[in-house]
């Protein structure tokens, strides 16, 4: 393939290496690289990568500063837009967004825009306080320092407002800190990231939970508006028998543990119990942070999926990064009981196979069981990774209106409460972090426009 038309690989650190440490795989561009990628680019004169990414970053724009080694001027550009630079360049899914649209991708490979991104915010001295106004004396209250939270907190202060967070946990970040494990995001980078935030006078009380530390009551009364984005992390386990079983985890249990309380450390309060054989079930980018960590403990690990490789919703870095770890992926399969001894201890799963059928109305698979198929498998670990859904504490006890399936009813943002905002995993169900950022910029718009 022609060198125009195949991206810049990026360095990684050796699979043999990696599997016995928690440090970054991708090692990033060097100066020489980003230059070489970001003249691939074809500078449209109707870009299409613009149209998909969800805070509409002006790619070409600040592509064309790396080109010509203007690293200042393509933050301030990436700056108007996003203030997580450094996070979204390593875990957004640009290839299901803006690469995906890229023109170049039509014939060869499509423009790194992620590891571009990620090359600017690692290599420029940053900072957003040039961006800030006058205080205009109104004060914001927001629920959560995710992605969505820390966003919509960001663009809110640019323009003046008084914004203090609450945050339930003991550090900020929200799923960014605990969710997404150090070799792909580490927490030197969210505590990076966030602290530039705070430089523009952003206040976080931590520890606090709206609704039980707190009432959300209160906080309206003392804010002129108030922003829920405290996302969507109630783990789902399905309905089989045995999941009481010693050795059933979510993965928002284990990454917890993990990313938060050094749960790999022998020293820690709270270690993890290695296994000898674990099966993590799903398919989704969870699924592979939780199977890619326990694989790091030495364990064999299994990822265990209903479908095909081909119908994987996890991103494709992260499913070949998984295989080259050593990473078992048990397909068309699904367990319908997990096995346990006379002490309560998982020893093993009873499985079913399946088969696809037809092509949904949503575009996936359809699987039916293949009869008779039933077999076991051992194991003394079993990690549930199948999705999760908001608890939404802060809310349950007020006016607020919620669906069936407790996700807060929110019209373009705005509850059924004057002045309570909500957006993010806590109203769509879980999605990406990008997706949540643009929660929190459209929310943050909304509450400028309603409070001049």
């Amino acid at each position: 393939m022609n060198d125009d038309l195949k991206r810049t690989p990026m360095s990684m650190l050796d699979k043999e290496e990696r599997i016995h440490n928690f440090n970054e795989v991708e090692l990033g561009y060097t100066k020489e690289e980003a230059i070489k990628e970001a003249n691939r680019c074809l500078q449209c004169k109707i870009p299409m990568c613009m149209k998909g990414c969800p805070v509409g970053h002006k790619i070409p724009e600040w592509i064309k500063a790396i080109k010509e080694d203007r690293l200042e001027d393509a933050y301030k550009i990436i700056s108007e837009v996003s203030s997580l630079p450094a996070i979204c360049g390593r875990v957004c899914p640009q290839e299901q967004q803006c690469e995906k649209m890229c023109v170049r991708g039509l014939k060869g490979e499509a423009i790194a825009i992620g590891a571009l991104e990620r090359y600017v915010a690692d290599n420029v001295e940053r900072s957003l306080e040039y961006l800030k106004k006058e205080p205009n004396g109104k004060k914001i209250a927001i629920v959560g320092s995710g992605p969505s939270g820390i966003t919509c907190a960001t663009d809110l202060a640019r323009e003046g407002f008084d914004v203090t967070i609450y945050e339930a946990l003991h550090r900020p970040g929200g799923v960014l800190a605990w969710g997404i494990p150090e070799f792909r995001l580490p927490n030197k980078i969210v505590d990076k990231e966030i602290n530039l935030v705070e430089k523009l006078g952003i206040k976080i009380i931590y520890d606090t939970i709206v609704g039980k530390t707190i009432s959300l009551e209160s906080i309206i009364k003392d804010y002129d508006a108030v922003y829920i984005a405290n996302g969507a992390n109630k783990p789902k386990f399905m309905d089989i028998p045995g999941n009481e079983a010693n050795g059933v985890y979510s993965a928002n249990e284990l990454l917890i543990r993990v990313n938060l309380m050094d749960g790999m450390l022998d020293e820690s309060r709270t270690p993890i119990k290695v296994p000898k054989i674990c099966y993590v079930i799903g398919g989704g980018n969870v699924a592979m942070d939780a199977a890619r960590t326990i694989r790091r403990f030495g364990s064999e690990t299994h990822i265990m999926y209903r479908r095909t490789h081909e119908e994987l919703p996890a991103l494709g870095d992260e499913t070949i990064q998984a295989e080259e770890e050593g990473i078992i992926f048990d397909y068309l399969t699904t367990p319908i009981k997990i096995l346990k001894d006379e002490n309560n201890k998982v020893i093993g799963m009873e499985c079913i196979k399946y088969e696809l059928g037809e092509k949904g109305e949503d575009g996936r698979m359809s699987i039916k069981e293949i009869p008779n198929s039933n077999y076991n498998v051992n194991c003394d670990q079993v990690i549930y990774a199948i999705s999760s859904e908001a608890l939404n504490i802060a809310t349950r006890d007020s006016d607020i209106l919620h669906l069936k399936n407790g996700l807060i009813f929110a019209n373009e943002n705005e509850t059924s409460i004057e002045n309570v905002y909500a957006g993010g995993d806590t109203v769509t169900g879980p999605m990406t972090v990008i997706k949540a950022m643009e929660a929190g910029r459209k929310t943050a718009k909304k509450i400028i426009e309603n409070l001049k």
